[in-house]
């Protein structure tokens, strides 16, 4: 096969992926938006809406957020397999759109229910779309783009979730911000919908399937198509991985900057802001580093990267704990503090190194994956991410209950991501071999140049 010695930047600019990322970035940026909003709103002015505890309908928010994965994922990887992708897309904008102006009513009138209804359409939304985001991928571009094509969409999507959710605090806070918010959701969700208007056809790759409304024996069925091919199988394991570890990271850093630097919420900000940045560039990495090809050796690489700076990252925070300051002093001059560097630079290596982990297994599930079922699988994989971060709040919950600080479950947590590389590695023996390969390849590489 010829390899392509375009940039992947050039994708951007053709109608086979350009306004498919358009889509997606906009559909990601809108549900983080449109999440944030709501919850800051519940934290702040909770007791104007609802007689229940802020916390409790916080806890209940995310929940209902994840529920959908689990009740139509199967339903949505049968219908992306039959149907036109493309034409799905739009369908998917369409009721993007009409959660969004649900959402309005429920923003306008202070209306808990409203919210609550269109905060698990919104969940509904991301997981019918989730089979063909990455189904479709392998479809309109060739197979020594798809690492460059997913490192576009996972930095894309890193970079949206982080604006959306910064956007969706500065609104929210401002007077009338339940309006600001209302207004700029829509207004996304019908860009979005504009945008999937030019993104060209996908064909139906299993048009004579008989699609199973029953969700539970589907969802069986789903699971089963996972299994078919191990290191598929597998790779899906090592993503659902991905989203545990990096959601035990993130889900602490309020608590982290609130209790343990003593920090401010621009802080919590920054950190987030750090980490997704991280884990764009390892992204945007992977096809450099892989030659334009799927590059199963990244993976072994991105995760020592992981477990490497998580595990410094419990260290970096040592020598901060006693000299902590008793006010806070915000992101500028947190991010200015010297004693910090070592702290900002771990976090960022472990965005980074997880980007070089996640991106290089979607795409070898693309190429590995029947095409008949693909969507199925893909579908199978959202299911079992959503299993693994409920995990994650079991197991934190679990770390705490042992009395663990927030720094020590850190620290579990990326031992614990080695033990998880070692055994999928151990099953997997394909991952090490490509990974000693390519560390071979680029030795001999740089010794030619000299």
């Amino acid at each position: 096969m010829r390899v392509s010695k375009k940039n992947q930047f050039s994708l951007l600019a053709e109608r086979r992926f350009g306004p498919f990322f358009v889509t997606q970035f906009l559909g990601a940026f809108n549900d983080n938006l449109y999440k944030n909003a709501m919850m800051l709103l519940l934290a702040f002015q909770g007791a104007a809406i609802t007689t229940m505890s802020s916390d409790i309908v916080i806890q209940l928010s995310g929940a209902l957020f994840i529920l959908p994965f689990f009740l139509f994922s199967a339903t949505a990887g049968q219908i992306a397999d039959k149907y036109d992708k493309a034409s799905l897309i739009r369908f998917v904008k369409l009721f993007e759109i009409l959660i969004m102006i649900l959402a309005g009513f429920g923003f306008y009138y202070h209306n808990l229910y409203l919210l609550m209804s269109a905060l698990f359409l919104m969940g509904t939304h991301s997981a019918v779309f989730g089979p063909i985001k990455y189904a479709i991928l392998p479809q309109h571009l060739k197979e020594d783009e798809l690492v460059g094509g997913n490192g576009l969409v996972e930095m894309g999507t890193n970079v949206a979730i982080l604006l959306g959710t910064v956007l969706g605090g500065i609104l929210i806070g401002r007077n009338h911000g339940p309006i600001f918010v209302s207004a700029v959701t829509i207004g996304l969700a019908v860009l979005g919908y504009a945008s999937s208007r030019s993104i060209p056809t996908a064909p139906s790759s299993s048009p004579q399937l008989q699609i199973n409304w029953n969700i539970w024996t589907e969802t069986w069925r789903n699971l089963q198509f996972t299994k078919q091919n191990r290191t598929v199988f597998l790779s899906i394991l090592g993503i659902s991985w991905f989203w545990l570890f990096g959601l035990v990271f993130l889900s602490q850093f309020p608590n982290l900057t609130k209790t343990v630097l003593r920090e401010d919420e621009t802080v919590v900000s920054l950190l987030l802001t750090i980490f997704s940045i991280g884990v764009g560039i390892g992204s945007l990495l992977c096809e450099r580093l892989s030659g334009h090809k799927v590059e199963i050796g990244l993976v072994p690489l991105g995760s020592l990267g992981m477990t490497i700076f998580g595990v410094d990252f419990y260290f970096a925070l040592s020598p901060i704990l006693p000299h902590v300051a008793t006010s806070t002093t915000g992101a500028w001059a947190f991010l200015l503090d010297t004693a910090h560097l070592r702290l900002i630079a771990d976090l960022f290596l472990i965005g980074l190194f997880g980007g070089l982990y996640i991106v290089p297994l979607y795409a070898l599930i693309q190429i590995r994956s029947e095409p008949a079922h693909r969507s199925r699988i893909i579908a199978g994989n959202n299911i079992i991410n959503a299993l693994a971060m409920v995990i994650s709040v079991v197991l934190v919950l679990g770390l705490f209950k042992l009395g663990l600080s927030i720094p020590q479950v850190l620290l579990v947590t990326a031992l614990l991501n080695a033990l998880v590389a070692a055994y999928i590695f151990i099953l997997l023996p394909e991952f090490l071999k490509h990974f000693w390969t390519w560390i071979l390849g680029r030795s001999i590489h740089r010794l030619r140049k000299k």
